[in-house]
């Protein structure tokens, strides 16, 4: 029979392959739990490959779609009778307990995760009913979970009959259009905890591929179902694509993976699953979970520049960038593209004047590479304007400041003297410009500074 054994974490798909080829040699009976027939799953990395479309998008956050937007509603199948009820299977789990038997179990499972089609026999409120509506997946939200959270204390077998049906799901359910029942299932398997494991992720690669690849309006589905989901589930499923692509960027076990060049559309897809995830975040008032849960810290680690200049460069091409996705940029890596962006064009537009100047033979100034602010201390802020006015196009060279009748070289400390005198100014309260207000210690913008916004267009450019 089989028996309990050690919860250990399933082996990787290579092994599995390799049990599951030896079990099939012996499989004499499909429905006893101790001959198990495992189909042959070597095709399991052949699935056609994402479409050239999907990751030719230069924004792809999916915007909410109009309330009368909806796909084309194709008959569903005949489902196959519900095998059982929630309480059917909380019943068996009890009984594993004192008879430590998981025949039922595993039936169950086995049964279950067969096919798209058994998958909503099971789940779907309602088998008879369509549920061809954004606000209701007509799924049993509580027995998913409950047959999710059983499944990882469950033996070795039953995890592996899962991911074996799932397989062959993906696998029959390519080809055709997309009914609700086959979107219903999409939202059942991407919620497996098992896909927590690195074993699974050519698995869940396929999954996320598929998804990924679906139509607008069943994107528009989808969003709206996951923002009916539990704030713990949802931040599960957020966290375990997050963790899928870290560990895609940096393998601790490279080995447990195919070679980079084979499976280049692991990123794209799951980033694309986020994306989905991400505006369905936005949906909720107050969001599921902060808008800093989608931060991908692993990011900071690798070439910020060549993401950036990949996503300036081709744009709307086939080449893939983080930056098509900024919700998933930190604060400080966001804050470093800025940055070396605007060291960049210092020295490009730097350089462009030199070389105008040369082209035309007259002498290089060494003052033509900077952005030279005079002011007056006594009229600081209306001499910063005039400045700033006049020489719009050298608002991308470094800055230096002189202070009129003051002798002094700026290496730095004359520009930092005039930020700051120049933010206490405009930030005081008897100049007008901002009012502060105590209970959020913010500045905002003064009702009674609107008859000048050059100056607010001012603090926007140097802030």
């Amino acid at each position: 029979g089989l028996d309990r054994g050690s919860k250990g974490q399933i082996s990787t798909f290579s092994s599995f392959i390799s049990s599951v080829n030896q079990k099939k040699e012996a499989a004499e009976n499909r429905s006893s739990p101790t001959h198990l027939v495992f189909p042959n799953i070597k095709n399991v990395r052949d699935l056609p490959p994402i479409c050239l479309d999907v990751r030719q998008k230069q924004r792809v956050s999916i915007d909410a779609l109009p309330s009368e937007v909806k796909a084309p509603v194709l008959p569903e199948s005949v489902l196959p009778n519900k095998s059982k009820t929630m309480k059917d299977f909380q019943e068996d789990i009890e009984k594993v307990k004192s008879s430590g038997d998981w025949k039922a179990v595993h039936d169950f499972y086995l049964a279950t995760f067969d096919s798209f089609p058994e998958l909503n026999a099971a789940f779907k409120k309602d088998a008879t009913a369509s549920f061809n509506t954004i606000e209701d997946s007509g799924i049993n939200a509580k027995f998913v979970n409950a047959v999710y959270d059983a499944l990882l204390n469950t033996p070795p077998d039953i995890q592996k009959t899962v991911l074996k049906g799932i397989i062959n799901s993906l696998l029959q359910e390519w080809k055709g259009p997309r009914t609700k029942d086959d979107l219903r299932a999409y939202f059942i398997l991407l919620q497996n905890p098992q896909f927590n494991n690195t074993s699974t992720y050519v698995i869940y690669a396929h999954l996320l591929r598929q998804i990924a690849t679906l139509v607008e309006a069943d994107h528009h589905f989808l969003v709206h179902w996951f923002k009916k989901l539990s704030q713990k589930r949802f931040k599960q499923l957020v966290e375990r694509l997050l963790q899928f692509i870290s560990l895609r960027l940096f393998p601790a076990k490279p080995e447990e993976f195919p070679p980079i060049t084979k499976c280049s559309w692991w990123i794209p897809s799951a980033s694309k699953v986020l994306a989905l995830l991400n505006t369905a975040n936005s949906l909720v008032h107050p969001p599921l979970i902060p808008y800093t849960d989608f931060y991908n810290s692993t990011l900071d680690h690798i070439d910020l520049m060549e993401e950036y200049h990949t996503w300036q460069s081709f744009g709307n091409s086939h080449r893939f960038s983080f930056c098509q996705y900024p919700f998933v940029i930190s604060i400080a890596a966001k804050k470093i593209i800025i940055q070396r962006d605007s060291e960049q064009q210092m020295i490009s537009i730097a350089r462009q004047s030199l070389v105008d100047k040369v082209s035309r033979r007259q002498r290089p100034d060494m003052n033509m590479l900077f952005l030279n602010m005079k002011v007056r201390r006594t009229h600081l802020v209306s001499d910063s304007l005039d400045e700033l006015t006049r020489k719009r196009a050298d608002l991308k060279k470094k800055l230096k400041v002189t202070f009129v009748g003051e002798a002094g070289l700026d290496m730095g400390g004359l520009t930092k003297e005039w930020f700051l005198l120049l933010i206490r100014q405009i930030f005081h309260p008897d100049y007008g410009m901002f009012t502060y207000h105590k209970d959020s210690n913010c500045h905002w913008f003064s009702s009674f500074k609107c008859d000048n916004y050059s100056e607010f267009r001012l603090v926007g450019i140097y802030a």
